[in-house]
């Protein structure tokens, strides 16, 4: 028997769920010492191949070969004692335990019968001075940024001492100093021998770091191709079956009188916003960018009242407000898509219906009982009018695909009729054209007469969807610009004002 040349191989793969065929027949081949990016719309059945790997989900049909010799894992834990180890787009971590547990949980070292925290935060230390993560081990991990959590999950992934190292959607939090980190880390693991599978919507980053492509489309494999010898466009053409001639729709909304002002807004526990003052209009998309730190998120969650203010006020239609909480901000006419959809976002076990109707609840009570034909008609309205991809209504969220959750939450919050919308990462972890769809919606919706407040780590999507940027440093505004003038060098610099 001649050795393998392909250190992971999976053969005709199938995979179906209640109402759903999400892989039918698919093959995937991973070189040792190489990148091998994997890409396609939301629902293409990446993440889906990728948890049958991991032991998560168990295939109707197909093979698994890892270094040439057919295996089957029962279970992550499995997985993880054979070298495939994945780091999730969505965290699954303890966050009220520090660093050292999390990367240590379930295999603590010993001194006699008690743990050794020594060991702990020597073995942790050591993964972290090898990969270059500067992070204390003894830090709880509430107290991190999502960037470093997620740096965190890499050491974890690589402690293992991974032949295969799956990268779901790893730079959907990271700024471009942390992404060039993240890429010297696969660069070492790569030299190193390891196979990398990277799960990533970010065309330029696939062309940066792959040493080749796998296209899915509707759970079909498409294409596999070097990534020397692919275009964005070629890519996009692959992935959606069509040519997609602009990333982003045509602006047609025009930003009318002021609907919203924000004056001298200070957070009560530091660090947070400070004095930050800015004006929304009726129908504008303004931008907010920034680096991680910025407090991007802090300025969100302070307008919508979970993050309590010592100082300053918010008017609506000249009029204060005062967004004491999440249910009075709503009475007030403000929505807030959160940035972190599976922990904030979503209720995971509960189906699209109750999700798309949470929001507005009271909207539904009938003499203290639910009208669950008015709940069923508005969720309908959701799944009609945002194009989201579900058997019915009965799905359980957490089984659409990213895009499609975002999609339900987005419509969630349209059944409450805002004035205001406070998007944060509202495009996280999804595909390009579940993206154009968003930008449209946002658009659409500010031709409505809707305040649009869109926090982003990308900038070209900033760039090319808002009307004007507001740039933050250091919980500061450091620039308020009409996106005309402005170009992904000038927002650096002014990221970098008060650091």
């Amino acid at each position: 028997m001649t050795e393998s040349k392909y250190l992971l191989e999976m053969k005709a793969i199938s995979k179906s769920f209640p109402g759903v065929k999400a892989l039918d027949d698919v093959s995937f081949r991973v070189k040792p010492g190489s990148v091998h990016a994997l890409m396609g719309e939301n629902g293409a059945g990446k993440s889906t191949l990728m948890k049958i790997l991991f032991g998560i989900y168990k295939e109707d049909a197909g093979s698994i070969f890892i270094e040439g010799k057919e295996t089957t894992f029962p279970n992550p834990k499995a997985a993880l004692e054979q070298g495939v180890s994945m780091v999730h787009q969505e965290l699954n971590q303890v966050l009220q335990r520090d660093v050292m547990d999390n990367i240590l949980l379930g295999r603590y070292p010993q001194k006699g019968i008690f743990i050794d925290q020594k060991a702990m935060y020597d073995f942790t230390k050591n993964i972290f001075d090898d990969l270059g993560i500067d992070i204390n081990p003894k830090s709880k991990l509430a107290n991190l940024s999502v960037s470093a959590r997620q740096m965190v999950e890499i050491g974890k992934a690589v402690s293992y001492e991974a032949k295969i190292l799956v990268l779901d959607e790893p730079t959907s939090s990271l700024t471009q100093q942390e992404v060039n980190h993240l890429f010297r880390i696969i660069n070492l693991l790569r030299d190193r021998g390891c196979g990398i599978v990277y799960i990533s919507h970010k065309m330029e980053e696939i062309l940066e770091i792959s040493d080749e492509v796998t296209v899915m489309r509707d759970g079909k494999w498409i294409a596999t191709e070097e990534a020397k010898d692919l275009t964005t466009d070629k890519i996009i053409r692959l992935m959606v079956g069509r040519d997609l001639t602009n990333r982003f729709p045509p602006k047609t909304n025009k930003p009318g009188d002021v609907i919203m002002q924000v004056k001298n807004l200070t957070g009560k526990y530091q660090p947070s916003v400070q004095e930050v003052s800015f004006e929304l209009r009726k129908g504008e998309i303004l931008g907010v960018a920034g680096l991680v730190g910025a407090r991007r998120t802090e300025l969100l969650e302070t307008i919508f009242g979970i993050a309590t203010h010592s100082q300053g006020e918010i008017l609506l239609h000249g009029k204060a407000v005062d967004n004491k909480d999440s249910a009075t901000s709503i009475k007030n006419g403000f929505a807030l898509l959160t940035e972190e959809r599976r922990a904030t976002g979503i209720f995971g076990g509960l189906d699209i219906k109750f999700n798309s109707i949470i929001a507005n609840i009271d909207g539904y009570s009938k003499y203290g009982v639910l009208d669950d034909k008015k709940a069923r008609e508005d969720t309908k309205w959701v799944i009609e009018s945002m194009n989201v991809k579900t058997p019915s209504q009965k799905t359980q969220i957490k089984a659409l695909s990213g895009g499609n959750q975002q999609k339900v939450i987005i419509g969630r919050w349209l059944l409450t009729d805002p004035e205001v919308l406070l998007l944060d990462e509202p495009t996280r972890g999804v595909d390009v054209g579940a993206k154009y769809e968003i930008y449209q919606l946002i658009i659409d919706l500010a031709n409505k007469g809707k305040g649009i407040i869109f926090v982003s780590s990308e900038m070209p999507e900033l760039l090319g969807t808002c009307d004007r940027i507001l740039v933050m440093s250091n919980g500061r505004v450091a620039g308020i610009e009409d996106t005309k003038n402005l170009d992904q060098e000038k927002i650096m610099t002014l990221a970098a004002k008060y650091l």
